[in-house]
């Protein structure tokens, strides 16, 4: 057994009971006695005569912080000056978030921005049938509650849609390009729309429109032998006083007359239109896949039924032809293929758009007076675009590059005839382009040819190709900006009669717009067939604003008439105002170009084939 004891030198003081003899101890005393025998240094002496406290407070007056020994009182006094820093940055932190700050406001949208909200809200004066809580035009109500019951030819639901113009009819061919070209402006630039909060909106008026296009055919059925046309008549028979959409001037909301369905049994133009119109309302909508995919079955029926029952559907001499007359519907098969294409990834539907005799019969190769002009009739110099895109971004090769190719400088030769140096269009001395060479109603054109030259020039820039060439001469991208910007302020009111030609916007706008709706008072009269003349012929300016409007258009000299009998100059319409949405957002807001992936969402991978090899050799 052993016992240990703390040696005053440093080592342990180990006292062992052991069985030493009495001569070795007392050996070792004699050696122990010399060593106590040396004298101590001081501090040996104060080590021994120490009391057993004076260690302990010595030791204490270090601190061991691990690394480093350091003096108690310095640890002491830095911990204290750090803890007093960091409550008095705290202090300062609470008073700073208390004192009230001036956020700098944001800036106001642009002119664009403002003229899109409004352009956006005509649309919502424009709905058919039972109206949505949210529609926000207060002197619209729910109105023609049974089209297609009341024909008995038909005996089903018609009810919804929207009107053409002014009247009340409701033409599908115009619409359903309406709504393909507003679709068209989403999928370019959802972004911008999202940044403006309109968005949700202008989705809303696509998916009123395609509900109702879904309505007019059998669109669960594959395969159809007809398709409505119209609902209501605008037949103006000379002497005729047969009440109809044309001779009375109702509000919508008090219509009592008889309102005619008309079907059509070989219209391959409209068909093929209204195929477009839910094929890229499908791709609007790719989030639910459920209705996209009843789009898609919708549109690839309409389709086929084109392909199959060829014909124009204003042929005939029909209402159809004296307002809406399609003059040919080749243009409508490139269109609506292309189309087609983009929303089911079926390669077949690329051969048939890009078919060089299908483009022959659309008019690609003999240009004409109308060459290059986008409209409700004409869809070829938009299937041209997009076919430039398809070219730009995913360059599918053979066996469809050579065509796309073709549509692609076709394209270019299109935006060099907007150019001024060009003159292939003539304009009116404030600057507006004439492209239908001086005829009434020139503004629907015009934010057409605006929205095209736009989203070409953005389609260029996110390929990162600063320009193009017009022959020899190359011109930048901006040229095409600067083309649009100048035809929509023309529009917005920086023209010759400083006169805004969208209602609302600005302080000088047209304010007797040819329209039923904007005309009467909603005060609880009912005004009959001819009993709503009076507001029609006053000179007054109509009771209701029917914002966003942009109305016909001035003449070829910049003048313009406010008179509502006028509807050359007054009136607006659905197509009309598409283009002007797709121009506006294409040019509002900064930073924000097309969305190139979205619009090819449905576009297998592409493998090209290889080209057939060449011919043999002959010497």
């Amino acid at each position: 057994m052993s016992m240990y004891g703390r040696d005053p030198w440093g080592g342990p003081l180990e006292i062992c009971h052991d069985s030493a003899t009495d001569d070795d101890r007392s050996r070792n005393l004699d050696i122990d006695r010399a060593a106590l025998s040396r004298t101590l240094d001081e501090t040996q002496q104060s080590w021994l005569l120490a009391g057993p406290g004076d260690q302990g407070r010595r030791k204490k007056k270090y601190v061991d912080i691990g690394c480093l020994v350091v003096s108690r009182k310095f640890f002491i006094w830095t911990l204290g000056v750090l803890l007093a820093a960091a409550v008095f940055a705290g202090v300062v932190a609470g008073i700073a978030k208390a004192i009230p700050r001036r956020h700098r406001p944001p800036p106001p949208p642009d002119d664009y921005t403002v003229a899109l909200h409004k352009a956006l809200m005509f649309f919502n004066a424009q709905r058919s049938g039972k109206l949505p809580k949210h529609n926000n035009v207060p002197w619209r109500g729910n109105s023609c509650m049974k089209d297609g019951l009341s024909d008995p030819a038909v005996r089903r639901s018609l009810v919804g849609g929207y009107y053409d113009a002014g009247d009340a009819v409701k033409y599908n061919f115009p619409a359903a390009f309406s709504m393909t070209l507003l679709s068209w402006s989403v999928i370019e630039y959802s972004a911008k729309y999202e940044a403006v909060g309109e968005l949700g909106h202008v989705r809303d008026i696509i998916k009123w429109g395609a509900d109702y296009f879904l309505k007019t055919f059998n669109s669960t059925a594959d395969s159809i032998d007809r398709v409505v046309a119209q609902v209501g008549s605008d037949a103006a028979s000379p002497g005729s006083t047969q009440p109809n959409d044309h001779y009375c001037w109702m509000r919508p909301e008090d219509i009592d007359y008889p309102r005619p369905v008309v079907e059509c049994q070989a219209c391959s133009d409209l068909a093929a239109e209204m195929a477009a119109a839910l094929a890229a309302t499908s791709i609007v909508f790719r989030d639910n896949k459920a209705y996209s995919q009843k789009l898609v079955h919708g549109a690839t029926t309409l389709f086929q039924f084109a392909r199959d029952r060829r014909g124009r559907y204003s042929a005939g001499g029909s209402d159809a032809a004296k307002l809406y007359n399609s003059t040919s519907y080749w243009d409508e098969f490139v269109w609506g293929s292309s189309w087609m294409y983009l929303a089911t990834g079926n390669s077949s539907y690329l051969t048939l758009a890009t078919h060089p005799k299908l483009a022959k019969h659309a008019g690609s190769f003999w240009g004409g007076p109308d060459y290059g002009v986008f409209s409700w009739d004409n869809k070829l110099t938009g299937a041209q675009v997009l076919l430039s895109r398809l070219r730009l971004f995913l360059s599918p090769g053979y066996p469809y590059e050579e065509m796309l190719r073709t549509f692609h400088n076709q394209t270019s030769i299109i935006m060099c005839s907007y150019l001024p140096i060009f003159k292939s269009f003539n304009r009116t001395k404030g600057g507006l382009i004439q492209l239908n060479h001086g005829k009434p109603q020139p503004l629907q054109y015009v934010v057409n040819a605006a929205f095209l030259a736009s989203v070409f020039r953005d389609y260029l820039e996110a390929a990162d190709t600063p320009g193009w060439y017009c022959g020899p001469h190359f011109y930048s991208i901006e040229v095409l900006r600067s083309f649009a910007r100048t035809q929509i302020e023309y529009i917005l009111g920086k023209n010759p009669l400083k006169m805004s030609y969208v209602v609302g916007f600005g302080k000088h706008y047209p304010k007797h717009v040819h329209h039923r709706g904007a005309s009467i008072p909603k005060n609880g009269v009912h005004y009959g067939c001819k009993g709503g003349w009076k507001w029609r012929d006053t000179k007054k300016p109509n009771p209701n604003i029917i914002v966003g409007a942009m109305v016909a258009g001035p003449d070829r000299h910049d003048g313009f008439k406010d008179a509502r009998r006028n509807y050359n100059y007054t009136e607006a319409t659905l197509a009309g105002n598409a283009g002007l949405v797709a121009a506006l957002v294409a040019l509002s807001g900064e930073g924000h170009g097309v969305d190139k992936n979205t619009m090819f969402s449905a576009v297998p991978p592409l493998f090209p084939s290889p080209p057939p090899p060449p011919a043999p050799w002959k010497p």
